[in-house]
């Protein structure tokens, strides 16, 4: 069996298994919700409509959208082994990084499906509310795209070898770094040692850096979004995605199933 076969196979049983997820759909129907509630926030709201619209749209898809990367994440890797069905897969001609490899595929189209359909949604709902079709929110939901795909991978990371409990908290309180990783430059001011300013300095650079991808503002205001900045982030995702899934491969080889 042929390495492409092999993924292309354990891809679409992810994707199959996370569209089956009732939580997947329902989460999808919340930020649709969401989204076009900001309809009526716009009314109750003295300002620019349409700035309204897609500010509060956007952050609820956003939040709805992380959602769904962490809980079908953590999911699905778990539940092959609660389920003994992992023992099935890896007595086949199928490696443990092929697994690995082929579930975040699997999550990856998965993400693409739902960020998608929501995009979709909400174009029609901007353009049928203020006749605006703004073409700086297809960036937003790019970079929204590879902000998820990273959330994916970690939290791949973590069910490779924790429950799904223990491995949301982790992956969720890694996002709320991720988000707020601008303050540790702010935080090494106040250390003392050399060592305490080391270990911050080394803490942002080895935790992602998740505020590249938050471009809201920039659409909801059209400010632009250079293209420079939307080729490093598509590039950072590329090489932080790398490394994560070669760390949850090399432990996932390590662990023991009984």
């Amino acid at each position: 069996m042929k390495i492409q076969t092999k993924l292309k196979a354990i891809a679409l049983n992810t994707f199959k298994e996370a569209v089956r997820n009732k939580i997947f759909y329902l989460l999808i129907a919340f930020g649709v919700f969401f989204a076009m509630s900001s309809k009526l926030v716009s009314l109750l709201t003295i300002g620019n409509e349409a700035k309204v619209l897609k500010d509060v749209g956007l952050a609820s898809i956003h939040f709805f959208s992380v959602l769904i990367a962490v809980f079908t994440g953590i999911n699905l890797v778990y539940k092959e082994i609660e389920k003994k069905t992992i023992y099935n897969i890896l007595s086949k001609p199928i490696s443990r990084s092929s697994f690995i490899i082929g579930k975040f595929i699997g999550l990856a189209f998965t993400l693409l499906v739902a960020l998608v359909s929501m995009a979709v949604i909400f174009f029609f709902f901007l353009f049928i509310s203020t006749g605006e079709l703004d073409s700086g929110i297809l960036i937003f939901f790019l970079l929204l795209y590879m902000e998820l795909l990273i959330i994916t991978a970690i939290s791949l990371l973590f069910s490779s070898f924790s429950t799904p409990i223990l491995s949301s908290i982790f992956t969720i309180c890694i996002y709320l770094i991720g988000e707020t990783l601008w303050t540790f430059n702010l935080f090494k001011e106040y250390l003392k040692t050399p060592i305490d300013k080391f270990a911050a300095h080394f803490l942002y650079y080895i935790l992602p850096n998740l505020e590249r991808f938050n471009v809201k503002s920039a659409v909801v205001m059209k400010t632009g979004i250079g293209t420079f900045h939307v080729l490093n982030a598509v590039l950072y995702t590329a090489v932080y995605i790398t490394a994560v899934l070669v760390l949850a491969i090399l432990i996932f080889n390590k662990r023991e199933f009984k």
